[in-house]
């Protein structure tokens, strides 16, 4: 038991490392992109949720630490959120760069940040049923993409409320419905749809561990 110790320590200490390495790097991107971003109020609307978020992983750091792969997926998702914020999602260059690629009816990276929503945050979703809910089985795969679904069905009522409430004047640059009608739906499918393939994948790659393990223990 003692022997396990030390390695365990040094665990902690890389992913503490780590954490706070995503976070430097983060902090300096988000005041880099927080320098004469194209909507400024749009830009402010657009960070209350991201910069609420951040404080919350920070203050909870001590009780409650994620794994290094889930900070790692964490801090790609807000890196694309800090992105389409200093651009506002309708008018990322990246977006309109695959919009005459393609050739598309409207900017994409609003439905990839949406799907990247899934995708890449699924994953410390599940970590925490896990860990804190003591979720296992399929369970432990079917409910973080149906929560998922549910968070993003949530946000988009949350924006829809904070465009109407807060900044009606934004209209659809804060809520990047491009003139969309089933905007909102779409968005939440895509979350869904990342979240679906996120856990496939994670499944997948549980069963190959499991596999190899079984056959090095023979």
């Amino acid at each position: 038991m003692k022997a396990g110790l030390p390695s365990l320590a040094q665990a902690e200490s890389r992913n503490s490392h780590l954490a706070s390495a995503l976070l430097l790097c983060y902090g300096l991107l988000w005041i880099w992109l927080a320098i004469a971003p194209v909507n400024r109020r749009d830009w402010l609307l657009e960070n209350l949720l991201a910069f609420a978020f951040v404080v919350l992983l920070v203050l909870t750091y001590r009780r409650y630490q994620f794994s290094g792969v889930s900070y790692g997926l964490i801090a790609c998702f807000m890196t694309l959120h800090a992105v389409g914020a200093h651009y506002t999602y309708a008018e990322v260059p990246f977006g309109f760069w695959l919009k005459d690629l393609f050739p598309l009816s409207r900017n994409p990276f609003d439905r990839i940040v949406h799907f990247a929503y899934g995708a890449l945050l699924a994953y410390p979703v599940r970590e925490t049923l896990i860990r804190l809910a003591g979720v296992r089985g399929l369970w432990s795969y079917y409910l973080p993409a149906s929560l998922i679904l549910a968070q993003s069905g949530l946000f988009e009522i949350i924006e829809s409320v904070v465009a109407d409430f807060v900044s009606p004047e934004l209209g659809s640059a804060y809520l990047g419905t491009q003139g969309d009608e089933w905007d909102a739906q779409k968005d939440m499918a895509s979350a869904f749809g990342g979240a679906a393939l996120a856990m496939i994948i994670t499944l997948t790659a549980s069963r190959g561990l499991k596999k190899t393990a079984h056959r090095v223990g023979e």
